[in-house]
């Protein structure tokens, strides 16, 4: 098994891309990149603790590649934004990919570059390629939030704005 972790907005509609593929064996809800150890949802969302939403993703590689990960992982984000995304704003919804291991990084700024290339957005992608922190798993009641309350997920994205820029754009 192997793990990716991404960082595209809000953690809760990073999760349903992603969930019930092959190869993929779990996805949790969680912080990296900050300077607090074991944030809470309280104090990230402030956006003063440096750290992103993110989702980890443990994966069998044999069943499902990483770059299949990254062609899954672009089309959910606005990459050309980087004061968050969609209707969520501060640095806590900044877009990145974080990589485990030099094939990860490689493979990441290649399809960071592919996308740059394809010339479906007027600006600069701004998508931060890094090695992976630490990570800090987000409170339960924050995993599989479309699961546990699949009203406010849809109302939440249905008024995110996220849906229409992946129509248009992807």
């Amino acid at each position: 098994m192997e793990q990716a972790m991404f960082a595209g907005g809000c953690f809760w509609c990073m999760v349903t891309p992603f969930e019930e593929l092959p190869g993929i064996q779990g996805i949790v809800s969680g912080y990296a990149g900050g300077q607090v150890e074991h944030p809470t949802y309280e104090q990230v969302k402030t956006g003063t603790t440096g750290h992103y939403e993110v989702v980890q993703i443990t994966f069998d590689p044999e069943l499902f590649a990483y770059e299949k990960l990254l062609e899954l992982y672009w089309p959910q984000i606005d990459p050309t934004d980087d004061g968050g995304q969609f209707q969520d704003r501060g640095t806590q919804y900044r877009t990145a990919v974080f990589y485990y291991t030099e094939a990860q990084r490689t493979a990441a700024l290649a399809s960071r570059d592919e996308v740059a290339a394809s010339g479906r957005f007027p600006g600069p992608v701004v998508t931060a390629i890094l090695p992976a922190p630490v990570f800090y798993p987000a409170e339960e009641y924050h995993q599989d939030y479309h699961k546990k309350n699949p009203k406010h997920y849809k109302e939440d994205r249905e008024q995110s704005g996220r849906d229409e820029f992946i129509v248009k754009h992807w």
